[in-house]
């Protein structure tokens, strides 16, 4: 058993205001910018504003004999988190879904920097309430996630959704087998495959266009539901096998028929696996959840 103090990590993104002073340098250059643009830097200085308030009151929570750490988003694919680690993502909902890739049980706290601004589907919390939760204990909310492994072991995980197509959202040509042994070869915009909390996201888009979707799972089911994206309909590649459901342990094959696939999760392109042509990717509910407080 480990005698090692919690360590909470604080895992935050630039704001809009260091994104602009990183590309234009200073604040009057980048109000310029703004200004021809029919926007104001107060408005940008005000959620800096409120960004930084929000990280300086949970960093405050946290108690004196814990250990500490912070990660802003582009560095989470090089961080390591240890089993004691508590999580606290603060920012907007898909912050929460970008930090569900790298943790694997550790218990991950959303909060959200600017309430009424953000959904607040994962980030639920204020940061003035962090401190009683890290204090006493809080029933953690699983969350179902997604997993795709390629043929060769390397693995990828999300909250949302996986999407397997070519890397600029052009035509992918894929041969793909569904779990009851149905297979289709098909040329489209890309499969995307999603969980019940991905499922108010780019699954409820795809849906709404479509005449029959699936319905979709709930956030905590051990399910997940997928869509082909734009199918075309040639004398070689079919139309048929456009939408479903996959049930735990079941999973959906695709083997790419093009010189380069991606596999990214929740919107992170920089973070992805490539496939070459005749390789395969299985793409299925994962075993691990997210704990959401």
């Amino acid at each position: 058993m480990s005698t090692l103090s919690p360590r909470v990590v604080v895992v935050s993104r630039r704001s809009e205001l260091d994104e602009l002073l990183a590309r234009h340098g200073t604040r009057g250059a980048a109000a310029y910018f703004l200004r021809q643009r029919g926007r104001d830097l107060d408005e940008v200085t005000a959620r800096h504003e409120a960004l930084r308030v929000a990280l300086t009151t949970v960093g405050s929570a946290v108690p004196a004999d814990w250990r500490r750490g912070h990660v802003e988003r582009a560095d989470l694919p090089r961080f390591l988190f240890g089993p004691e680690d508590i999580v606290v993502a603060v920012g907007p909902d898909g912050l929460v879904a970008n930090v569900a890739k790298y943790v694997d049980g550790q218990p991950v706290i959303g909060v959200d920097p600017e309430p009424g601004r953000n959904p607040g589907v994962l980030v639920r919390h204020t940061a003035g309430g962090v401190a009683g939760l890290l204090r006493h204990e809080t029933e953690a909310q699983q969350r179902t996630m997604v997993m795709a492994r390629l043929d060769d072991g390397q693995e990828l995980y999300g909250l949302n959704e996986v999407f397997v197509g070519h890397a600029g959202h052009q035509s992918a040509r894929y041969l793909l087998t569904t779990p009851d042994g149905g297979r289709e070869r098909q040329s489209s915009s890309g499969l995307i495959v999603g969980t019940g909390t991905g499922a108010t996201g780019w699954c409820a888009s795809i849906s709404r266009e479509r005449a029959v979707a699936p319905a979709p799972p709930a956030p905590d089911d051990r399910r997940l539901c997928w869509f082909v994206r734009e199918a075309w309909p040639s004398p070689t590649t079919g139309v048929r096998q456009d939408a479903g459901v996959l049930a735990a342990g079941e999973e959906i094959e695709l083997t790419s028929e093009s010189e380069r696939l991606v596999v990214f999760a929740d919107g992170l392109e920089t973070d992805a696996l490539e496939l070459s042509w005749g390789q395969k990717v299985r793409v299925g509910v994962a075993a691990r959840r997210l704990r959401l407080l």
